[in-house]
Parts: structure tokens; C-alpha cells; sequence
């Protein structure tokens, strides 16, 4: 095997028994769209499937998929790590095309992307399974499952943008779980969207290799990208996979243009040391830029971490601090509502420009991406 290179993909603790999800959270019927299916119908298990992209085929009806850093070596019969992609017969098929199980419009701040068309929404769709397994995984009940043990909706590309205008949403979004395993779906839906006037918006774990995230640059206009920490222990650790490839994500995403946000989720005692802390913010600086957004986000107890307090609000404040002081214009707290780090803020002069309770938005300050009160262009996509 080369470097990197999974050869039995399977993880031995994956599915935690069947997992019951409702349906009523699984799918949700949208602005009347009454698809292939009937319209809001959902269907347990796996609706299709069709060969996938990126991926060899290898000696003895072997193959070695080539979408994410995992390389996972795959047997006759057997599935990748994601679970959601399987070898018959020596040709290597995807399980999640056109069967998501999450769909919903949301505020395109729920995402995160506070810089990036303000007050809209998002038509968002997932499907099962995930290429990590972290530990403190917020959606755990879709992305650690297969697809079989959920209830999926018959969407085509087609369906998911007629449905997309029909609630008036802005942009689609690709997110909950972990997009990259979906590629062929989404990079359908995405070079559809853009066809109708639509946006992309990408939210992962920036687990994928160069050649593929460079194919879906052409068609992603947004992206928030979750830096889970920044050394590899904690990487391996917490999530089963790697820091490298993450940051080259990023650096890669930064240079094809597309709007780039980041989230990192603080757990108390796990990545959230200072000096840590202060290194990631530096190498955000002095690879992406000081206007890139930064939300630390916190913590609660999900999944394997049950046991896990809450994420002090202080030890949040103090990762904003320390973001500041290494020069980041843009920083952010999560899941802390009413906090005054919700909102967006000039840096040339302080003024409040974009108020944020919640998921309510208000453009305090801000005339045509600038500050109202000094001129200073605020980073983002604002119209």
C-alpha cells in the first residue's frame, strides 16, 4: 500500500446498531415540491446507485478510490470508509446519488457564512455518511450511518434546483454530514444551480484530494471549512483523520476564489490550548489572509463525548483574543446566543456593521460592502 492508503475501510464501531432516524428530521417536504417520489415521500435504505468518480480499478477486482486522502483499498463486495461507496464486481459505485436524507431551507447563517449574502436562505441537502469520525460529531445520526439505515428522499439534481427556486433560497448548500462523500451528486446539483442563477455553498471537513476540490472549485461560490484543530494527534485522535490535507484545502479553496469561512469547534481540554490556538490563528493569517472569518464554535455534549462539559464561554472569548492579537479581522462565537461576537464588526474603526441575534440579521452599519461610518470595504459577498 502507499502512503496514506486505507485497506480495510470498514471501521469495526461505525454503526453503533441500527440507527432509527425519523423521517420527520430525515426529510422535510419543501414550498410544495412534489418530486419523483410523490413529494416528500421518503423510502428506507438506498434509492440508486452509479459508478463514482475518482477512483482505480486494481488487480483481482480491487479498487482504490482516489476521492479523499484515505485511498481506501476496496475488495469485491466490500464498501470505503465512508460506507457509502461500494466495489461490484471490480467497478467502484456510489450509493448517495440522488438519495438524500436530509433536506431543508435554512438561514444561509446557519451554515456558518456570516460574509456571504446575509439574511437569505439556503436549500440544504445531505446525505448519509462521513470520511471522519469525530468524537464530538454534532450530526453523528446521518453522518455515522449508512445510507440503508435511513429514511432518503428520490431527489434528482434537476428536482433539488426546482425545489431550491420554489422556497426562493439564494444558494444550495451541501452540508449536515460530510459533502465530499456525495461528490457526484453535488457536483451535479452544483453545475445545475449555477445554470439557474443559483449559488454553491460548501460546508466540510476539507477531507479531499487536490484533483477533485479542484473540479468542484469551478462550481463552489462559498465555503466554511471546519479546522477540527491544528496538530495531528488531535486530528487522529478526535476524528480518525489528518491535519495536512485540511490545510491544503483551505489554501487551495483561498486561491480558486471562493468565498472561505472557518469553524472550529472548541472542546474544553482538547484543542483548546492557547499557544495551539495562537499557532492555527497565525498560519490562518499568513496563508489565507487576516479578512478570512474565524467562528469558534461551542461545544456540547454529543456522541462519544457524553461525558464533556460545555465549552466555557470564557475559554471562547479568550480564542477570539488571541485571534485578535494574531491579527484576524473577522472572529467569531458560536452557539452562545446574544453574544456580542455573533456580530460583525469594522475593523478599521470598530463600528458595529451587521447585527446578528440568532439567525436575525441587520445590516447596522453597512452601505454597498462598506463601512458607513469610516469607508473601509468589509471582506464578503454582500448583494
Amino acid at each position: 500500500m502507499g502512503e496514506g492508503e486505507t485497506s480495510v475501510a470498514r471501521r469495526p464501531d461505525r454503526r453503533l446498531g441500527l440507527i432509527v432516524f425519523c423521517a420527520a428530521l430525515a426529510v422535510i417536504a419543501v414550498a410544495g415540491w412534489r418530486g419523483s417520489a410523490g413529494g416528500g415521500q421518503a423510502t428506507r435504505g438506498y434509492i440508486d446507485a452509479r459508478e463514482a468518480r475518482y477512483w482505480e480499478r486494481l488487480d483481482s477486482d480491487w479498487v482504490r478510490c482516489l476521492l479523499c486522502p484515505r485511498k481506501c483499498r476496496v475488495p469485491p463486495g466490500g464498501r470505503g470508509y465512508c460506507e457509502v461507496r461500494e466495489n461490484r464486481g471490480g467497478t467502484y459505485y456510489t450509493l448517495t446519488y440522488g438519495n438524500p436524507c436530509a433536506v431543508h431551507v435554512d438561514p444561509i447563517e446557519k451554515k456558518p457564512l456570516y460574509h456571504f449574502l446575509p439574511g437569505t436562505t439556503s436549500f440544504s441537502i445531505a446525505s448519509a455518511g462521513c470520511n471522519l469520525d469525530c468524537k464530538f460529531c454534532q450530526n453523528w445520526q446521518i453522518s455515522q450511518a449508512r445510507p440503508e439505515d435511513l429514511m432518503n428522499q428520490r431527489m434528482s439534481p434537476e428536482d433539488v434546483i426546482e425545489a431550491a427556486l420554489a422556497s426562493a433560497s439564494r444558494t444550495v448548500a451541501y452540508t449536515y454530514s460530510e459533502p465530499t462523500i456525495f461528490y457526484e451528486y453535488m457536483l451535479d446539483c452544483a453545475k445545475l444551480a449555477h445554470a439557474r442563477g443559483l449559488r454553491n455553498v460548501y460546508h466540510s471537513n476539507g477531507f479531499i484530494n487536490p484533483e477533485p476540490l479542484s473540479e468542484l472549485c469551478r462550481y463552489m461560490d462559498a465555503a466554511n471549512i471546519d479546522l477540527k484543530g491544528f496538530t495531528e494527534e488531535y486530528y487522529s485522535d478526535m476524528s480518525n483523520g489528518s491535519l495536512a490535507p485540511v490545510l491544503r484545502s483551505l489554501t487551495m479553496l483561498k486561491g480558486a476564489g471562493v468565498h472561505l469561512e472557518i469553524t472550529t469547534l472548541l472542546v474544553p481540554g482538547r484543542n483548546d490550548d492557547p499557544a495551539t490556538l495562537r499557532a492555527m490563528c497565525r498560519w490562518i493569517h499568513d496563508n489565507l489572509g487576516a479578512s478570512v472569518p474565524l467562528h469558534f464554535s461551542r461545544f456540547h455534549p454529543e456522541y462519544k463525548l457524553t461525558g464533556v462539559s460545555p465549552t466555557p464561554v470564557e475559554t471562547l472569548e479568550l480564542a477570539r483574543k488571541i485571534a485578535r492579537e494574531e491579527g484576524l479581522e473577522y472572529v467569531y462565537i458560536g452557539n452562545v446566543p446574544g453574544h456580542e461576537a455573533n456580530s460583525t464588526y469594522c475593523p478599521a474603526c470598530g463600528a458595529l456593521v451587521v447585527r446578528r441575534i440568532g439567525y436575525s440579521v441587520e445590516p447596522a452599519g453597512l452601505a454597498n460592502g462598506l463601512c458607513a461610518r469610516c469607508g473601509a470595504v468589509i471582506e464578503g459577498v454582500w448583494k
